[in-house]
């Protein structure tokens, strides 16, 4: 159990059987008596935000993750399969722990699993991915006036917007945590 007062951003806690992820904890103090804490957590399973306040003499739990270098071997129906690169162990996860990591990783990428209880629960992703377009509209003369973008699909199917001079087959860097087109690669 840990103060909700020592909690900080990236923390790992069970709340009502549920494993987050702190992603904002903002302190705020009363005239008398104890502040509140105000927390903004992502649900590991889910992936979805939530708000949680605490009154700052509160406990909850932490939650125990371990993560594994691992190898993402394939996918079947709604079924992941990574490998251990150091025991050659094979993980099983499905659809909900996966994510956003679906729009992401391409088969014998290597990323982290995250381990709650010796169960998988989760994909690590880097904070950066290269993906190879797949498709998008070719560039004409004059299309940068505008400034803005053109929208493309890359390999693993997601839809981003890319410069206008990016063309079918060249590989770009794309942000994670955001999903917009950084660089070419």
């Amino acid at each position: 159990m840990i103060e909700v007062g020592k909690i900080r951003k990236g923390n790992p806690l069970i709340i009502e059987g549920e494993i987050y992820i702190v992603i904002e904890a903002n302190k705020h103090s009363m005239g008398r008596g104890d502040g509140i804490i105000r927390t903004r957590m992502k649900n590991l399973k889910t992936g979805l935000v939530r708000q949680f306040t605490f009154q700052a003499s509160e406990k909850v739990e932490e939650a125990a993750l371990s993560f594994r270098h691992v190898q993402y071997l394939y996918s079947e129906d709604e079924l992941f399969h990574f490998m251990d690169l150091e025991t050659y162990e094979q993980y099983t996860i499905g659809v909900d722990e996966m994510g956003d990591a679906l729009d992401y990783i391409k088969e014998n990428e290597e990323v982290d699993l995250q381990f709650h209880e010796e169960r998988p629960i989760g994909v690590v992703l880097p904070n950066t991915v290269v993906l190879e377009v797949t498709d998008t509209a070719p560039a004409y003369k004059g299309d940068t006036v505008s400034g803005s973008g053109k929208p493309a699909v890359l390999e693993t199917g997601l839809k981003v917007t890319v410069p206008f001079f990016v063309e079918n087959g060249e590989l770009i860097r794309v942000d994670t945590r955001t999903g917009e087109y950084i660089e070419r690669a």
